[in-house]
């Protein structure tokens, strides 16, 4: 018996064909990818800082845009942009994302960012997020009413100083000395600085005002401190001290130092206290303002959000490598105690 093999037609055309037909599928669907990617709203982040610190805060501000229902890559583009600590590059990156005319600009750490981003467009929404008055830099017209194309949140960090000044006294109440390090490229600097000083004339305190912006110079300040022996050290607020709070904190450690910072952030690191609004909070709320904004909303008509409640973070390993005792009165108004 014999058998005959079945015929399937001319098999050079069939694979031909058959590769044909694959090709063109595999570029239509990667021509409906590309469609889609490029329907996608993109929303452009402006950071004064470096990547790494910000990684907390990225995460937060994508969690407040899913709350909304956006996801990175697949309804929204998150496009980050870092200005490595140079506060003169940010004109360029705002200008760069006006060009590539993204959805929105979100802008952090400060009024600088929030500047550069208004100043480059008077028409794509802007959403901040800074630690000072919006309305004293010119961001928005008053914070029930921003008017223009720029709101976002503030968590009036500068504004506390004096109250981390009290806690200080409570925490070290023999000290009669103490040292301030300021950004002097920060743009509020200068008002951080009187309200210290005036704090520490109330106080009765010697006051030494230091002032870092480069990580030689942050050396540089403990180095000084070493000689002016100060009972306790306040780190100012600046979105670049906060980049560096690993150096902080392993100086003050070093040099045993008892310091006070303006975030929870530096006290899980390994500092001594802090005390403000919830930094990281601030980062989703203005993801939820930015998707929002993405739903059709109107900066001007989105009231600049403020903080509503205040952390003091106490870690207790680090008081007991400096030899505090933190006294009840401390301990009971913790909201958390580091272990």
């Amino acid at each position: 018996m014999t058998f005959s093999r079945p015929h399937y037609g001319n098999s050079t055309v069939d694979r031909r064909a058959f590769i044909g037909g694959a090709a063109a599928s595999l570029f239509a669907v990667t021509l409906d990818a590309d469609a889609q990617k490029s329907t996608r709203p993109v929303v452009g982040v402006l950071f004064p800082g470096s990547a790494a610190p910000w990684t907390s805060y990225v995460s937060e501000f994508r969690k407040g845009l899913n709350d909304v229902g956006y996801i990175d890559g697949k309804n929204v583009e998150i496009d980050l942009l870092w200005a490595e600590g140079d506060y003169d590059r940010l004109p360029a990156l705002a200008a760069d994302l006006v060009r590539r005319q993204v959805a929105v600009i979100v802008t952090t750490g400060g009024p600088r960012a929030a500047q550069a981003a208004k100043a480059a467009s008077s028409a794509i929404p802007i959403v901040f997020t800074t630690g000072s008055d919006p309305v004293e830099f010119g961001l928005v017209a008053s914070l029930g009413h921003p008017g223009g194309n720029a709101t976002g949140v503030t968590f009036f960090t500068v504004d506390l100083v004096a109250k981390r000044m009290e806690l200080l006294r409570e925490l070290v109440p023999k000290a009669t000395v103490i040292a301030f390090i300021s950004n002097p490229n920060n743009p509020y600097a200068d008002s951080e600085v009187r309200r210290v000083q005036d704090a520490a004339r109330s106080f009765g305190w010697q006051l030494h005002v230091m002032r870092a912006a480069t990580t030689q110079e942050i050396d540089t300040a403990f180095a000084t401190l070493v000689q002016l022996r100060p009972g306790a050290l306040i780190v100012g607020s600046d979105p670049f001290f906060n980049a560096r709070r690993d150096q902080f904190i392993a100086l003050a450690a070093k040099n045993a130092v008892p310091a006070i910072f303006e975030a929870r952030e530096f006290v899980i690191a390994g500092g001594l206290l802090s005390y403000g609004a919830s930094i990281a909070e601030a980062y989703r709320k203005a993801g939820i303002y930015t998707g929002k904004i993405l739903n059709g909303a109107k900066p001007a008509d989105l009231p600049v959000l403020q903080p509503t409640k205040f952390e003091l973070v106490i870690n207790l390993k680090t008081a007991k490598a400096l030899d505090l005792t933190i006294s009840q009165s401390l301990l009971r108004r913790a909201d958390e105690l580091i272990r």
